[in-house]
């Protein structure tokens, strides 16, 4: 990467960067291609985490019997990225460092507390979701800085989870985009850990701390989900464009949160009743 300088971009799968190269909206000098990189394609389990390779296609991911049973939220959320052709070559780094606060992969990892590993020539470095995404398509990522692994905490058994998102068409970049999981107390059935992400209603994915902790301590209820949808609502600050008012994408938050969190209570129950929690 030194060698390149500012003037040089990493080509992964390229489902981000060439459309912006036919548009000129990018003209890199040189074009650094990772495709041979195989080192950089797995998923595996790494005490008690779920690494994934920068350059694992978003297909094989979405598939993975491992992330289905350690991070299922990850595989529901690759299921509704670009089409089934631009998954089997779009990566996960690649979706990732593009930092489209729309993008589903975003608003997973940030949900999930996932850490980013980033590497140079001056060593490695460790970054949150919160550290990595600074504004729209932009990262802290140094010009001669490269992603090279994701790390994603393990699923809790007791845990239920859901990916909700709002699009004109299935397969089109969400107006709004929700991820969320939920875990039970073994003793008295209360909610002892949330997490809630949004995309598509700001500059970064962003986490509701105050829809979230409304519903820590508590009995599951309809009356509850439907409490943390509305308090995320009015946490949300999103931008209007040409897809959606601002107003109407804050409204579409308060319904997401809701139905996701009463869809992932589902899961906890069907967890409960067949005894694999």
């Amino acid at each position: 990467m030194d060698a390149y300088g500012d003037d040089g971009k990493i080509l992964a799968g390229g489902q981000s960067l060439v459309p912006l190269l036919n548009m000129r909206l990018a003209r890199p000098a040189q074009l650094i291609d990772m495709n041979m990189c195989d080192e950089l394609a797995y998923a595996r389990e790494t005490d008690g985490y779920l690494a994934i390779g920068a350059m694992t296609r978003q297909r094989d991911v979405e598939i993975s019997p491992l992330v289905i049973q350690s991070c299922p939220v990850l595989s529901e959320a690759l299921h509704r990225v670009g089409y089934l052709q631009t998954r089997y070559r779009g990566t996960i780094g690649g979706s990732l460092a593009h930092a489209d606060p729309s993008a589903e992969i975003p608003t997973a990892l940030t949900c999930l507390e996932g850490t980013l590993k980033v590497t140079s020539a001056r060593g490695e470095r460790l970054c949150t979701a919160k550290e990595f995404f600074l504004s729209y398509l932009t990262t802290s990522l140094e010009p001669d800085e490269l992603l090279v692994e994701v790390l994603i905490p393990k699923s809790d058994m007791r845990e239920g989870w859901a990916f909700l998102e709002l699009s004109r068409r299935h397969s089109d970049f969400a107006i709004v985009g929700v991820a969320c999981t939920l875990s039970l107390g073994e003793s008295d059935g209360k909610i002892k850990r949330a997490r809630i992400s949004l995309g598509g209603v700001g500059p970064i994915p962003f986490c509701p701390e105050q829809a979230v902790s409304c519903l820590l301590g508590e009995k599951p209820s309809d009356l509850l989900f439907r409490e943390a949808g509305r308090i995320a609502s009015e946490e949300a600050e999103p931008d209007s464009d040409y897809h959606a008012s601002a107003e109407y994408r804050r409204e579409m938050v308060g319904v997401l949160v809701r139905r996701g969190l009463e869809k992932a209570m589902m899961r906890v129950k069907e967890k409960l009743s067949d005894g694999t929690a």
